[in-house]
């Protein structure tokens, strides 16, 4: 498989200068030489198969071999995260990129122990090269209880999480024509109850994830995995 590296002004066809921040990782840590074949996306789906004729201190000329587009699933994926702390906030973003998911909504749950950061966009990105997926996923701004409320009205299925719940998530997953699709991770410190009653209220299932008690941060990849295949996305 091909290095993937994002650029803003994607070529399609001849000779491409490439020399952002990721052109520079490329030439001084990956060591690439003339003959290097890699892959070069805008970050929404177009991709460029490109090899490198000059390489320079800080920039290479490189041609494109081939070059496409790749659609969108059918079912667009939003996970609201419940702010961990620290690391485990990168590390979630991290996970939940490598799983696929279209949108990362961090939450200030009244149990968030975490911050927002302009770096969780970063985070994104750079997760996205790691697992080569040609869209990057968008991190919106931290968001309130009351803006996760409307957002699940606006979904076809949305499923927050809680140990307490009585049903098994394959039992409130009944249709595979799900276009817009939500999942809600809390804290650390578990959903409260008035939460918990705001997002039935707005529409939301509740499920249990299994027996075993997921860290907040891992939580997200297991429930994104599950209703995907229940959904039949994977």
């Amino acid at each position: 498989m091909f290095t993937l590296f994002f650029v803003d002004d994607l070529p399609t066809s001849g000779s491409y200068e490439f020399s952002n921040e990721d052109a520079n990782h490329a030439i001084r840590v990956l060591r690439m030489q003339v003959g290097t074949e890699f892959m070069l996306s805008d970050g929404n789906g177009s991709w460029a198969q490109v090899k490198a004729t000059e390489v320079n201190k800080k920039s290479m000329r490189v041609e494109v071999i081939e070059s496409g587009f790749q659609e969108p699933l059918a079912t667009t994926i939003t996970v609201v995260q419940a702010l961990p702390k620290g690391d485990r906030a990168k590390e979630a973003i991290e996970l939940l990129t490598e799983a696929g998911v279209d949108r990362i909504v961090p939450w200030a749950s009244n149990r968030s122990i975490g911050k927002g950061s302009e770096k969780f966009a970063v985070t994104a990105r750079e997760a996205s090269k790691q697992s080569r997926r040609f869209r990057i996923p968008q991190v919106s701004d931290v968001a309130t209880t009351a803006q996760i409320c409307e957002a699940i009205k606006l979904s076809d299925l949305a499923i927050v999480f809680h140990e307490s719940a009585t049903q098994k998530l394959s039992d409130q997953v009944s249709s595979h024509n799900v276009q817009t699709l939500l999942i809600i991770i809390g804290p650390e410190g578990g959903i409260t109850d008035e939460e918990l009653a705001a997002f039935e209220a707005a529409g939301a299932k509740v499920a249990l994830m299994g027996r075993p008690i997921l860290r907040s941060a891992h939580a997200g990849i297991a429930a994104v995995s599950a209703v995907s295949a229940l959904l039949k996305v994977w």
